[in-house]
């Protein structure tokens, strides 16, 4: 008996050393607001957490995001309608009794319990200001068939949203639109890159010089060469910071 029960400690020892570790290796980036720190961790892909005043918000979780370690959600933002954004069984496993949702009127077709919000409408959320910014292709030569695109102006939401005077920028899935080129005060900015659904790493960089935030970080870049988008911004005074968002499984 002492011998079965040492094995199940040991498992549940190595089990939970495993879930720190994999913890300790996410890329956590902190924000010093007026409010007080906003954290911010990556997951995977367009899949991330953000923790400040003891709330949580998660962006567009779906798999194969894994969530371990990290607490579920207060409020959860959808960007689009796409199974790498919106993903109905990780959105329930990282919802509690009392999470609210966010997201574009497509997304709430099929999540219902949505809180519909569309491009440049603007909404609050405790100490939160949530801007609803357009998101959307131009390029119709990578779309899915000739004459379309994969990324319709108008379904989905980028974010900005607003904490204790820092301003956060959440792309989505689009090219460098004038809507992202005209935007201001962007204190930190997540720019998606990958084709052929969102943007080359030299076209972001363009678009970013535009609106020039203080931080710029890739996500969303699955099969880019990101040092390409940094080597593009050298000189500007935009702080790069390229993370990992596809951890090893």
């Amino acid at each position: 008996m002492k011998l079965i029960v040492s094995a199940f400690a040991c498992a549940a020892i190595l089990s939970f050393a495993a879930g720190a570790s994999a913890q300790t290796a996410r890329p956590v980036q902190t924000f010093q607001t007026s409010k007080g720190p906003v954290k911010i961790t990556p997951v995977y892909h367009a899949s991330l957490e953000i923790e400040a005043g003891g709330k949580v918000i998660i962006i567009d979780p779906a798999k194969p995001a894994n969530f371990s370690g990290l607490p579920q959600a207060d409020l959860v933002l959808i960007t689009d309608i796409h199974g790498d954004h919106m993903d109905p069984d990780l959105l329930k496993a990282e919802s509690k009794a009392g999470t609210e949702i966010i997201a574009p009127a497509a997304v709430a077709k099929t999540v219902t319990t949505a809180k519909v919000i569309g491009n440049g409408e603007k909404t609050t959320w405790g100490d939160w200001t949530i801007e609803a910014i357009p998101m959307y292709n131009t390029t119709e030569s990578r779309g899915p068939k000739p004459g379309t695109v994969f990324h319709e102006k108008g379904r989905g939401n980028g974010y900005v949203l607003t904490y204790g005077g820092k301003r956060f920028y959440f792309s989505g899935d689009t090219e460098g639109i004038p809507e992202m080129r005209a935007l201001k005060n962007i204190d930190v900015a997540f720019i998606c890159m990958n084709l052929p659904y969102t943007m080359t790493p030299d076209e972001a960089a363009d678009a970013v010089k535009a609106f020039h935030p203080k931080v710029a970080i890739p996500y969303h870049y699955k099969g880019q060469d990101t040092a390409v988008f940094k080597k593009d911004l050298d000189g500007t005074g935009i702080d790069v910071r390229l993370l990992d968002w596809y951890p090893a499984a």
